[in-house]
């Protein structure tokens, strides 16, 4: 489905073309007279996210393995002062101990290494640097890392909670940091690594080329070289993790990324379907691996409302797609939950087109055959729905219908919004909550998007 695939990279295309073409595809469905009360009714109301106390409501989630925290868009504020909100709850009273985000491995690493006060690493160029900037890089984010900063500080480091990511786009950076990893640790597999690399070298600074070349130019494919240098990396794995077991994780998570970059860039000219999944996929893995890392994991995942609610009661799986909520529920059923946000109207911190500006946007009002429309009809400013254990319930009844769902990721199209935004969902089965805003303000950004921002210091500058 090209929404999905259009999220994958932060932009809003549709196949449709102009709202009107859409509409005879998608007629206004008329909502159950019953769904707003019923909603109204299965919804207990919550503080503002700001609030010192918005976390309480979530205790109810304490006993799971996995906490999967959503969101509508990639730049609203109340969606991440909420997951901060949870999330520091879900450590401080039930003993969470990963935080793993849709974000570059690397980056995050970044912040990763402040928040369990390690040595800054030296990195291949800024960290951040990659459009979206504003995702990561804000005042929400930037709060919480200073609050696990705190909270990590008089803890052993065993004990201490990571920050991790789980996306696939950093090939540069990624390379760098294995090579780096085996200048330290065997400077005549760091020579054989630069020349399996060199590969990817031409393209690692615009990967998609690299699909194009090998689909229409002829170019070989890398993937032989590329998986070669990870399974040297893991002949060694138990040597190396003896010595330094933080720095062959980063070391071999920075390996998988490269051979899951190379496939997911040549999957973009196979197809949106397969390019997506794999993308899902690798972030899944991922975070499977670092549950195998930890000690006692358990993992907070902060991702999109598409990743992180189950994909197949969503149009995009019906047309072939999975996600990280629908891979993680087949493999730890109960014992994970996956939590939606959503909200009505305000402004989003997006851009108007791939790799142009950040502006602060108006959000236009949902539709009223949308979801977002629902709650809206409940006349609750704020709050959480949970059907998680009431499986046969009215509620659930109520939330089985299919109708539309917004998904603003880093581009927004007021314009064209039915067709750039919206999918169809079946709530009951593609989460087991939601958390509602009817009216939400955007992000705050730090350094250049934001005029006068802050200074760019660690873990966000060099």
């Amino acid at each position: 489905m090209r929404l999905q695939a259009a999220l994958a990279l932060g932009e809003a295309d549709s196949p449709l073309g102009g709202e009107a073409d859409v509409t005879a595809h998608h007629p206004i469905r008329k909502i159950r007279a019953d769904l707003p009360a019923a909603l109204r009714a299965g919804s207990v109301t919550i503080p503002s996210p700001d609030h010192p106390d918005f976390g309480r409501e979530f205790d109810r989630y304490g006993d799971a393995r996995i906490v999967l925290l959503g969101e509508a868009t990639h730049g609203t504020h109340e969606f991440y002062a909420a997951r901060a909100q949870i999330t520091r709850r879900l450590i401080e009273k039930h003993g969470f101990n990963i935080v793993a985000v849709e974000g570059d491995w690397p980056d995050i690493a970044r912040i990763d290494e402040y928040v369990r006060h390690g040595a800054a690493r030296p990195r291949s160029g800024e960290p951040f640097a990659r459009f979206p900037t504003w995702m990561w890089r804000n005042e929400e984010v930037l709060a919480f890392a200073d609050w696990l900063r705190r909270h990590n500080e008089d803890r052993p480091q065993d004990q201490r909670v990571s920050m991790r990511g789980l996306d696939v786009y950093s090939l540069r950076q990624s390379i760098h940091s294995v090579i780096s990893y085996l200048d330290e640790h065997s400077p005549a597999e760091a020579h054989e690594a630069r020349r399996r690399y060199s590969c990817l070298t031409p393209w690692q600074d615009e990967p998609q080329n690299y699909g194009r070349a090998v689909k229409y130019e002829g170019v070989s494919k890398c993937e032989d070289a590329i998986v070669s240098q990870l399974d040297e990396l893991l002949k060694r794995r138990m040597e190396w993790i003896a010595q330094d077991g933080d720095s062959y994780f980063d070391a071999e998570q920075n390996a998988r990324i490269v051979r899951a970059a190379e496939r997911y860039y040549r999957a973009m000219y196979w197809g949106a379907a397969e390019s997506w999944n794999l993308r899902d996929r690798h972030m899944f893995e991922t975070l499977q691996q670092l549950i195998a890392h930890h000690k006692d994991a358990r993992a907070v995942v902060w991702a999109h409302n598409s990743h992180i609610g189950n994909a197949s009661a969503t149009a995009m799986g019906w047309q072939g797609e999975f996600n990280i909520g629908e891979l993680v529920r087949k493999s730890y059923g109960d014992q994970a939950v996956l939590i939606g946000f959503g909200t009505d109207r305000g402004t989003v911190a997006a851009a108007s087109d791939w790799g142009a500006e950040m502006e602060i946007m108006a959000v236009r009002s949902a539709r009223d055959d949308s979801w977002e429309g629902a709650f809206r009809l409940t006349g609750l400013s704020r709050s959480l729905t949970d059907w998680r254990a009431r499986k046969d319930s009215e509620l659930v009844a109520a939330l089985s219908a299919v109708l539309l769902e917004r998904a603003i990721g880093v581009v927004y199209r007021p314009q064209s919004e039915l067709t750039s935004h919206y999918f169809e969902a079946v709530l009951a089965d593609q989460f087991d909550a939601y958390v509602w805003f009817e009216e939400s303000r955007a992000v705050t950004p730090l350094g250049r998007e934001r005029p006068h921002g802050a200074p760019e210091t660690w873990p966000f500058g060099l």
